[in-house]
C-alpha cells in the first residue's frame, strides 16, 4: 500500500479506485491555506508534481465551476463555490455541530453519558452538551456553560496533553485545586500521566473532579490540527471497573476523530500537534 501524501499521482498514473482528474484536482484545492491563499501556475505544478499543461487544463476546468478564481497578477485562490459551501450551513462549523449526531451513536454504543467538551480562548474548557445514558443511575452534567480548569477531569487532561510546551507549563504552575481525594495535585505526577495521555490518545480520570464518577476522554482537533475539545464517557463508579476503562477509552478515541475529521482535521496535521506537544522545553 503506497502512502497518501495529499498530492496527486504522477501524470502518468492513477491511484486504484480513485478518478484521476478528481484527485489532481484535490490536490490542486490542497495546496490553498491561509499562509498562501493565492498561488502561481508554476508553484501548483511544482507541490502537486504536475506538469504545467495538465495543471493549468484542470485550472481552467476549476476557474469555469467556480472551484477557483484567477487574480489580477495571475495568481490563483479559492472560489466562491468553496466559500458557499463552507458557509452553506451544510459543513458543521462549531464544536457542538460537528460533535452531536456522533456522540448519541457513541451513547447506543455503550449507553452511558456522552459530554462534548469545548476549550475556550481562555484555556479552561466548559461542557457544551450531553447525550445522557438511558440507565436510571447515570452522570447528568449540570453546569453547562460553566468554565472548568483544564488540569481537572478526564476531558481537560486530553485537551492538555496535546497542548504546546509552554501553555501545558504555564497551566501546571499555576497550582492544581485538590477537588477531591484522588484529584492529581502533584504536577510532576500530572506531567507524566500526560505523555501516556498522548502515547494512547484518550484520557481516564476516577473521581477527580466528581466523586463516584469516572471518565475516559479523547481530544478532538479542528483544520489546522489544534485542539478544539473533547468528547468524553461519564460514567458512575459501580458500571465502570478497571477492564472497562481500556474498551470506553479506544471507543471514545474512535468517535473523537471523527468530529475531528468533520472539522477538517488530517492525520498530518494532528501528528504535528503531537509532535510539538511531546517537546519537553517550555
Amino acid at each position: 500500500m503506497t502512502e497518501d501524501t495529499g498530492a496527486a499521482p504522477p501524470s502518468g498514473g492513477k491511484r486504484a479506485g480513485g478518478v484521476q482528474s478528481i484527485d489532481r484536482a484535490v490536490a490542486i484545492l490542497r495546496c490553498f491555506d491561509a499562509r498562501q491563499p493565492e498561488i502561481s501556475l508554476s508553484e501548483l505544478a511544482r507541490r502537486t508534481g504536475l506538469s504545467t499543461s495538465t495543471v493549468h487544463r484542470l485550472l481552467v476546468s476549476m476557474v469555469e465551476n467556480d472551484l477557483v478564481r484567477q487574480s489580477a497578477d495571475r495568481k490563483y485562490r479559492l472560489g466562491p463555490l468553496v466559500i458557499r459551501l463552507g458557509r452553506s450551513g451544510g459543513v458543521a462549523t462549531t464544536m457542538r455541530e460537528a460533535a452531536l449526531s456522533i456522540a448519541r451513536e457513541a451513547r447506543d454504543e455503550a449507553d452511558e453519558t456522552v459530554g462534548i467538551h469545548e476549550l475556550l480562548p481562555t484555556g479552561h474548557r466548559v461542557v457544551v452538551d450531553q447525550v445522557e445514558s438511558h440507565q436510571e443511575l447515570r452522570r447528568t452534567y449540570t453546569e453547562l456553560g460553566v468554565q472548568i480548569s483544564i488540569v481537572h477531569g478526564a476531558p481537560g487532561k486530553s485537551m492538555l496533553a496535546f497542548q504546546p510546551a509552554e501553555k501545558r507549563e504555564w497551566w501546571l504552575a499555576q497550582g492544581i485545586d485538590q477537588k477531591t481525594p484522588t484529584t492529581i495535585a502533584d504536577p510532576e505526577r500530572l506531567r507524566d500521566q500526560l505523555v501516556e495521555i498522548r502515547e494512547l490518545g484518550w484520557a481516564y480520570s476516577d473521581g477527580e473532579r466528581t466523586p463516584g464518577i469516572r471518565a475516559v476522554a479523547a481530544p478532538v482537533f479542528d483544520h489546522t490540527g489544534a485542539v478544539v475539545g473533547a468528547l468524553g464517557y461519564s460514567v458512575p463508579t459501580v458500571r465502570m471497573d478497571d477492564d472497562r476503562v481500556p474498551e470506553l477509552g479506544e471507543r471514545i478515541k474512535a468517535a473523537a476523530w471523527r468530529v475531528s475529521a468533520t472539522l477538517g482535521a488530517t492525520a498530518e496535521a494532528v501528528a504535528e500537534t503531537r509532535e510539538r506537544a511531546a517537546d519537553a522545553s517550555p
